[in-house]
């Protein structure tokens, strides 16, 4: 029988449990994917700690991204996808299908075929990120040449790839992390500039770098008191994307700033572009493109066995690694 990852409480990595469960037969929209490799991502973490927008049902799988071939389809899926090599696209809830298992079901319309050029590992690692960071940047605030654009947390997948984005685009990155230690490897990874919170002056910085003008476009996964310093460092009417909260702090609106600088700040998540068809058409096709051409590569941080699941997952939580992290399945 087929080994997923399951856990039956909340808690820190040591809940998830590798279990057999029965072939799972796919229903009506849905495929059986043999996984060959799974994309981890920091929404899985909150939702294990019971930390995420909701809460898991128990026992309860996760998982967004496994990239692999279908072998079974359901009664109304084209029998044409079967024998196809493909990857999931994060447009379903954690608590309707789970893509950590060697044997998974996936809606049909969540798989996004990769370009040959990428490896199984690399097809786990591109949809989260990708489509993440074009929603926000290129089909809301639009950006263009010469634009600034300031990535907290940019050491992420969702960092790396927003990076790229801004480069494919012409604007200018602003990285930041907390410490100075990751600068280096994010210079090398295409970022403009790159700035330590913990270290130096970020709303100096960043007028600095713009000539006092501020940054039109900030993309920020962390919240909390953080917010207030990138709402000071946001250009006159620009917008500030809140798609994560990684400081798990409450996040207090720096209201006197939004309303005397006209500043947007919005909450986003990528499901406003997966679970809407023609937007994610859309999506896949700016992403695909671009993976194609070579301008966006999925930079990968380490690779681990199903069987280290857990392990992956502590390391995830380390937040030592620049990219994504990648269970590999035999």
């Amino acid at each position: 029988m087929p080994k997923v990852v399951r856990f039956h409480e909340t808690g820190g990595p040591e809940v998830l449990r590798l279990e057999e469960v029965p072939t799972p037969q796919p229903g009506k929209g849905e495929v059986r994917l043999k996984v060959q490799a799974i994309g981890l991502n920091r929404a899985e973490s909150m939702f294990y700690h019971g930390q995420y927008i909701y809460q898991p049902n128990f026992p309860s799988g996760l998982g967004y991204e496994a990239a692999g071939v279908v072998e079974a389809v359901g009664p109304d899926v084209d029998k044409s996808w079967i024998g196809k090599q493909v990857s999931t696209v994060p447009s379903f809830k954690l608590t309707q299908y789970s893509m950590v298992g060697e044997e998974v079901i996936a809606p049909v319309a969540s798989l996004g075929e990769y370009p040959e050029n990428l490896s199984p590992v690399e097809g786990a690692a591109i949809w989260m990120q990708y489509v993440t960071a074009y929603g926000a940047l290129i089909a809301i605030a639009q950006l263009k040449k010469g634009d600034f654009v300031v990535i907290p947390a940019a050491s992420s997948s969702v960092g790396l790839a927003a990076i790229e984005t801004a480069k494919a685009e012409g604007a200018i990155s602003i990285a930041t992390t907390r410490k100075s230690n990751k600068k280096a490897e994010l210079t090398k990874l295409g970022a403009d500039y790159v700035i330590a919170t913990e270290e130096e002056d970020l709303v100096a910085r960043v007028r600095e770098i713009t000539g006092g003008k501020g940054a039109r476009v900030i993309f920020d996964p962390v919240a909390g008191p953080f917010l207030e310093k990138l709402a000071e460092a946001t250009a006159p009417e620009g917008i500030i994307f809140q798609y994560g909260a990684l400081s798990l702090q409450p996040t207090p609106l720096p209201l006197l700033t939004v309303l005397t600088h006209g500043i947007t700040v919005r909450g986003y998540t990528l499901m406003e572009f997966t679970l809407v068809p023609e937007r994610l058409a859309l999506a896949k096709k700016y992403v695909y493109d671009r993976l194609a051409d070579g301008r966006f590569t999925p930079k990968i941080a380490r690779t681990f066995p199903f069987a280290q699941t857990v392990e992956a997952y502590r390391y995830l939580e380390s937040n030592t690694q620049v990219g994504k992290i990648v269970i590999t399945v035999p």
